[in-house]
């Protein structure tokens, strides 16, 4: 009984040694960690990873006659599709169009067209009716016209008064014959428009009932050159398939990409951003390939930035050409992407480890009789060390952890420092010249 209290109250004990300790952190006597400051050739890199796309494509489309304004379908769709992935030659079938859309349109544009057909004729009756009766009225004011000046003749040795009257039945009969000939000509004209407008209307009809039986033999899409058969993307980002509706303004069933350019299409964060550059080389690899390195470099970068999905930071779209070909790359394979931002020759560096930072004040622990907190003005960095503009020296120690008693440390900024820095150099410098002489 005794052994199992001793046990028990070991075990607490053990414990609470064990909570001390990651409460108080380092213990007491604890070595520190430290470091050399380093000087030589830096690399920044920027990490990210991307997917394959070819840099050059042509698009199958639909057929150019349904943006036709006589055709009048806004929307077909597709009844049978070709496997995604599928690799075609030039002139191979790839999809097929709702025939059963155009059969319906086509009926009635038929008939239309027959209507069209229908009224010209009638027309062309009601025409000939007309101008018969306006060349009657011509005939007859003619024969009106002679009839008064044969009245006139007669009536010379009559009274001035008759004469008169005479004379100006004459006129009046030529001014009706000279009507009579302007109302045929206008309605010749009248009648000329109106039929020139039928013919117009059933022109369009007859050109709309062959523009549709273009299409529907057009609704068989074939391959316009070889290649593999990607799936386009409608507006929503959903892919293209069986079923899918398309219209003349989001025409694009598929693409076919040109295997032998390739582009990366990634993107980066805006932390990140500023550091790309047109022109950087970069080194990519492939996930389903993991023994192969590709070369290339980065040849567009977004201006605008879009949202992360289900994140408030932003993105930037970058596209990086790969150098050469290769017959294992197919689009929509994972990339990873090392993009040479600079290389820095002859820099102060020092492990990213070495750098705190409280506020907007960046420092460092250096150690020399007694440790100090230095200030730092820093420049770029990659994954593993961070460049050091000024306030720290080749050779230098430097703390990777916090040391005891921060309170009591001093802190000295980079100006100090390097003024310091500066008159020891001097001193040396005199100390060497006495020497000499």
């Amino acid at each position: 009984m005794n052994k199992k209290r001793v046990s028990i109250i070991s075990a607490v004990l053990i414990t609470l040694v064990i909570i001390t300790i990651f409460i108080m952190g380092k213990k007491p006597g604890e070595e520190e960690i430290t470091c050399k400051v380093k000087k030589g050739l830096v690399e920044v890199k920027v990490h990210t990873s991307g997917q394959l796309e070819s840099e050059n494509s042509e698009n199958i489309v639909l057929p150019a006659v349904l943006s036709g304004q006589n055709v009048r379908i806004y929307d077909i769709k597709i009844t049978d599709l070709v496997e995604e992935g599928t690799v075609v030659d030039s002139g191979q079938y790839i999809a097929t169009l709702d025939h059963k859309v155009i059969e319906e349109v086509l009926t009635a544009a038929r008939l239309e067209l027959e209507t069209a057909g229908a009224i010209i004729e009638d027309a062309k009756l009601d025409s000939n009716l007309s101008l018969s009766n306006y060349r009657d009225l011509i005939v007859n004011s003619r024969s009106d016209v002679e009839e008064r000046k044969i009245v006139l003749a007669e009536s010379v040795y009559e009274s001035p008064s008759v004469i008169k009257k005479a004379e100006m039945d004459v006129s009046k009969a030529e001014r009706k014959l000279d009507q009579d000939i302007k109302g045929l000509e206008m309605r010749q004209r009248q009648l000329a428009s109106q039929m020139e407008r039928r013919n117009i209307d059933y022109r369009l009809k007859e050109r709309r009932v062959e523009d549709l039986l273009k299409l529907y033999d057009a609704l068989i899409i074939k391959a316009p050159k070889p290649g593999m058969v990607i799936y386009a993307k409608d507006r929503y980002g959903i892919k293209i398939q069986i079923g899918s509706v398309l219209t003349p303004w989001s025409p694009i069933i598929a693409t076919l990409p040109d295997m032998t350019k390739m582009i990366s299409e990634t993107y980066i964060n805006e932390i990140d951003i500023a550091r790309i550059k047109i022109g950087q080389k970069v080194t990519l690899s492939i996930d389903a390939f993991p023994d192969k390195e590709l070369k290339g470099e980065v040849i567009s970068v977004a201006n605008i930035g879009q949202p992360m999905p289900k994140s408030d930071s932003k993105v930037f779209q970058v596209n990086i050409r790969i150098f050469g070909s290769d017959p294992d790359l197919k689009p929509a394979m994972t990339t990873g992407n090392i993009i040479q931002t600079g290389v820095f020759a002859d820099k102060i560096y020092v492990p990213s480890e070495a750098v705190f930072e409280t506020d907007s004040t960046k420092f460092v622990y250096l150690k020399k009789k007694n440790v100090v907190r230095q200030i730092v003005d820093l420049g770029e960095e990659n994954e593993d060390f961070i460049i050091v503009n000024k306030g720290i020296s080749e050779g230098e120690v430097l703390l990777l952890n916090e040391p005891e008693k921060l309170d009591d440390i001093q802190t000295v900024g980079w100006e100090i420092y390097d003024e310091q820095v500066r008159r020891q150099q001097e001193k040396k410098a005199k100390n060497e010249n006495k020497s000499i002489l």
